[in-house]
């Protein structure tokens, strides 16, 4: 069956079909499919389907039919009768017939001479998971979801629903943003009732962010909740994080929890309260699960899983089975997150940062396959509408784990773009994803890529204002600028290295090389990008830029801002210039030198920049995203990102790893006397062929050296093998945490 399943859900829109034209949509029931289905159809072709609650007596026909089955199942069958061609749609309520409908949106075929609906498999389909959700929060820190009307938001819901999802989660309760078309609370009750309207769950995310041993802050919290629960048309739950943000202890948070179910279950008796134990240390989250077991809530739902929370293991393992367990996965988010990118080139990490368009349907399909055992279902977090991809293929893996990435990526793009070239656009799309594999000058897939984007967007000017077509070009142009500028750079700077051993005006020369850049690469590429941000802000109000378009943060999208963002040292050098020039000439020439020798420490010596994917090559990696997607057994690269991202310091300490698994050094000299010195923060508890090293130089600061002497028994085999002891530091915000950044291993 569920072969069969795989194959409904993903079926090749290749195959042999029936072309409709004239067709009657037949429902007795509820209207909402028939009229999604007679929408979505016109809006792709023109063609008006007539909706009718009586068989006609010719002529093609749609039958929407609602019958009692597996919850939100589908079923859909295919016969002719005398010349017409009958398709059946029996769908469990609404749901089950809004997701037919869905379906049929999917898979079939657009073009002038009308509709090909292909054959399809008669078979009942049924999710897999009950919750299949995304958190489209109407609030300040969205990088566009704060900017879009009531008709914007509709339409964005129906296709969620279209792609299988079933529950929306909004944010009420949060400052204005100077992109709001109406205010909070009213686009909040508008999404209550679309969500009424198609018969989906709508959830709302309320944290407190204050003290609740303040009676007057708490009474307030439980008082603003008052209009929403009157008013809201349908609310089935309301997720507590137990932080990130907040920060206060379970004892105080389920006595509040429990007064707030008094209030909702009064106003909607269904509805159910979600807490995550973000933040909490294991002393308050056995606390939680001895409230449970003890208590047994009826307004607690489950336990939303999400970022800082316990693993999803352990918290099924320590829960109820009467409980169920909701994720919270963040799908919006490039670094400094659960699912970083892993190895990403620090190019894009500079200029991309954290909320950039991140289509990476591989990578989160294998995460969902990973994670799928442990929980009944997900609600996203989404900050806007740049991971709108990966929201789409989470929802169709909700109904089956094993679907097939590229033809979820095919029915995207029939769906969004259009039939004729759905493959090729749906292999764009994973070109996209390829971008940002290995070390970006050795990707010479990116200019393909742009290539394969510039084709299609000659050949398609009809989707010149189709958001979604947009944030594609966006990310294929801007990987190939960003690509063109780092290698023109890395020359520059390796450049200026040169310079710098050469007698005479070093620095003014060097200077001048770094000013080179000032010179645009690929202009054309460059003004497309401002163009595509701009035309984004239009289309979906997409806030590309703090200054231009409002952006909330600098980590909010705005990925115009650091369109030049230097991706060499330049900024780092020219501050060391103006110092060093302040010094004596026997001081210039040891800083110039030694600035010239960083990353090339002479004959037998090595350098890495353990964390950058091209500069780490003695960096041992172990599994790969495949065998562990969720980073457990490996490390990846960490981002730091001070001033806003305009920090000037050097490029190589803004990457980092917590520990490398391991570094490797082969074909040493066995005679040599070895030197290991390292930079990044706090502590480095390192040990070389598993024997602990004894610092000589030990400075704790960001860039800061630390010097260990290689014992020369240790390197009699020609090779070295270092390690890193791990340090709890839990107790540390993160930003606090020990951290490697360059190793060098110096032949003396």
């Amino acid at each position: 069956m569920k072969g069969i399943l795989t194959m409904l859900l993903c079926i090749p829109l290749f195959c042999a079909g029936t072309i409709l034209q004239r067709v009657t949509i037949v429902s007795k029931d509820n209207q909402v499919a028939a009229q999604v289905l007679q929408e979505e159809v016109k809006r792709r072709t023109g063609l008006q389907w007539s909706i009718s609650t009586e068989m006609p007596a010719s002529g093609d026909v749609i039958v929407f039919t609602a019958v009692k089955s597996r919850p939100e199942s589908y079923r859909i069958r295919q016969s002719s009768d005398k010349g017409r061609r009958i398709t059946r749609v029996e769908g469990d309520g609404t749901r089950g017939l809004l997701y037919g409908a869905g379906y049929l949106l999917r898979v079939m075929e657009y073009n002038k001479q009308g509709v090909v609906l292909p054959d399809i498999p008669d078979v009942e389909v049924v999710p897999e998971k009950a919750i299949r959700g995304h958190q489209i929060g109407y609030r300040n820190l969205a990088n566009s979801y704060d900017g879009w009307t009531p008709e914007q938001y509709e339409q964005y819901i129906r296709d969620l629903a279209i792609f299988g999802a079933n529950s929306i989660e909004a944010i009420p309760f949060m400052p204005p943003s100077p992109h709001f078309t109406i205010p909070s609370m009213d686009m909040n009750l508008r999404i209550s009732g679309f969500c009424k309207k198609y018969d989906l769950d709508f959830s709302v995310w309320t944290p407190a962010t204050f003290d609740l041993k303040d009676a007057v802050k708490r009474k307030n919290y439980l008082l603003q909740f008052d209009t929403l629960l009157r008013q809201a048309v349908r609310l089935d739950a309301v997720f507590f994080p137990g932080g990130d943000p907040g920060d206060n202890k379970p004892q105080e948070v389920l006595p509040l929890l429990e007064e707030l179910s008094v209030s909702l279950k009064k106003y909607h008796p269904k509805a159910q309260i979600w807490l995550s134990l973000q933040g909490y240390d294991p002393e308050d989250c056995a606390f939680v699960y001895s409230y449970i077991h003890q208590n047994k809530p009826t307004w607690l739902g489950g336990i939303v899983v999400g970022p800082s929370s316990p693993s999803l293991e352990d918290t099924r393992a320590a829960l109820p089975a009467m409980y169920k367990i909701r994720h919270y996965p963040d799908i919006t988010h490039t670094v400094r997150c659960d699912y970083p990118v892993v190895w990403w080139d620090p190019a894009f990490a500079l200029t991309l940062g954290r909320e950039p368009v991140n289509p990476q349907p591989v990578y989160y399909a294998n995460i969902y396959r990973y994670i799928a055992p442990y929980m009944d279902g997900f609600i996203s977090y989404s900050d806007g509408a740049h991971d709108d991809l990966n929201k789409m293929v989470w929802s169709m893996l909700g109904w089956n784990t094993g679907a097939d990435v590229r033809e979820i990526l095919i029915q995207y793009t029939n769906y969004f773009f259009g039939s004729s070239f759905r493959e090729e656009a749906a292999d764009g799309i994973l070109a996209l994803e390829k971008n940002w594999e290995g070390a970006i000058a050795d990707n010479g897939g990116i200019p393909a890529t742009l290539s394969l984007w510039q084709k299609q967007e000659q050949d398609h000017p009809e989707l010149a204002g189709n958001w979604r077509w947009q944030m594609f070009l966006l990310r294929a142009y801007y990987d190939a600028y960003t690509r063109a500028r780092a290698i023109r750079e890395a020359g520059l700077e390796a450049a200026v290295n040169r310079t710098l051993l050469e007698s005479g005006d070093a620095i003014g020369r060097a200077e001048k090389i770094l000013q080179q850049a000032d010179k645009v690469i690929m202009p054309q590429w460059r003004n497309r990008i401002i163009a595509l941000c701009d035309d984004l802000y239009k289309s979906v109000a997409l806030q590309t830029s703090v200054a231009k378009y409002k952006a909330a943060g600098a980590e909010r999208g705005a990925v115009l801002d650091f369109l030049d963002r230097p991706l060499n040292n330049r900024w780092w050098l020219e501050d060391k210039f103006r110092d060093i020039r302040t010094r004596s000439k026997t001081e210039q020439r040891k800083a110039l030198d030694t600035i010239a020798h960083w990353e090339n420490p002479g004959p037998g010596s090595f350098y890495d920049n353990v964390g950058n994917v091209s500069k780490s090559s003695h960096v041992v990696r172990t599994e790969d995203l495949h065998t562990d997607p969720l980073i457990l057994r490996s490390d990846a690269p960490g981002f730091d990102w001070w001033e806003s991202g305009y920090s000037r310091r050097r490029l190589s300490w803004m990457v980092s790893m917590r520990w490398p698994s391991a570094m490797r050094y082969d074909h040493l000299d066995t005679t040599a006397r070895y030197i290991i010195r390292v930079t990044g923060n706090g502590e480095s508890l390192l040990r070389a062929n598993g024997e602990r090293l004894k610092p000589t130089l030990y400075n704790k600061g960001i860039g800061e050296i630390k010097e260990f002497p290689v014992p020369p028994a240790l390197s009699k085999t020609g090779t070295l093998v270092l390690t890193w002891d791990s340090i709890d530091e839990e107790h540390l915000n993160w930003r606090q945490h020990s951290r490697v950044s360059e190793v060098w291993l110096i032949k003396l």
